[in-house]
């Protein structure tokens, strides 16, 4: 794998991250279409590196909104971080009852690991389907009727739980399924965003835990040769997310959020299409 392929993947992480498009399913689509094994231990790393790096762009662009949303008062920092937990131990317990489920439906019986089932463009075309329609839906709703709504701790455990169905479905966008929900549940565009995002950021460090320990676990002869391409990856993400987030706001702020979904549905198709061909 070189840099330049290293490059390619971390603009389109960067550039589809933020945005309500399955960053996953377009670095997959990628990775297959570069000749590159999105399966393979060095792959998740990568791609959970990519993600990291948008992670740090996302606490990079919210930090001054968050300081007046989340940090105002001691009693406001109470009230959302509680929110927070909430929706991430949801996001926890959908997660892990994921994993037992998804075996038995497809019917494997020896040791399971959910990076099995990234590769599947079937998979991935059905997951980009239900993501566009969702996102379709809410905007359409939304620029009729602008949500004005705070959120509760229900409607936030809600939206972790559908953060949680996202993680194992590559192309079941989570920024597009927490905020398109916020939306329908109508809670305002500006908390529906920055919750969406405050989630991924408390979630993230997790999974690259995860991964770095996967990739341990796999004997490989020189674990620098995996690690510094991914820290690379995650610098180049790093700015192209930063270039994402305005465009996001920017239309989700101004009633263009279905936008996304229409995208998400011609993806899948295309993707569809490619997986029969």
């Amino acid at each position: 794998m070189s840099y330049l392929h290293i490059l390619v993947l971390a603009i389109v992480q960067g550039l589809a991250e933020l945005l309500p498009v399955s960053s996953s399913a377009h670095v997959i689509l990628t990775e297959k279409w570069l000749g590159l094994d999105p399966t393979a231990p060095s792959m998740t790393l990568l791609l959970v590196m990519l993600h990291t790096g948008t992670m740090f762009a996302v606490i990079y662009y919210f930090w001054n909104s968050w300081k007046n949303t989340y940090f105002s008062s001691r009693e406001q920092f109470r009230i959302q971080f509680t929110r927070i937990v909430a929706a991430t131990v949801a996001t926890g317990i959908l997660g892990l009852a994921m994993l037992k489920i998804i075996p038995h439906v497809l019917g494997i019986k020896d040791h399971f690991e959910i990076e099995q089932i990234f590769g599947n463009s079937r998979l991935i075309a059905g997951s980009l389907a239900a993501a566009g329609m969702l996102i379709f839906v809410s905007g359409i709703q939304n620029m009729r009727a602008p949500s004005e709504g705070t959120m509760n701790n229900g409607q936030s455990i809600l939206i972790g739980l559908i953060q949680g169905l996202c993680l194992p479905f590559r192309g079941f966008s989570r920024s597009g399924a927490t905020i398109s929900l916020a939306l329908l549940m109508n809670i305002g565009r500006r908390q529906a965003e920055e919750f969406s995002f405050a989630l991924a950021v408390v979630l993230t460090p997790a999974v690259v835990v995860r991964e770095l320990w996967r990739v341990l676990k796999h004997p490989h002869p020189d674990l620098m040769t995996v690690l510094t391409p991914s820290l690379a990856g995650m610098v180049f993400s790093f700015f192209a997310g930063l270039v994402a987030l305005k465009w996001l706001s920017h239309w989700l702020e101004r009633g263009k959020w279905h936008y996304f979904g229409i995208y998400c549905l011609i993806m899948s198709a295309i993707v569809f299409l490619s997986a029969h061909s």
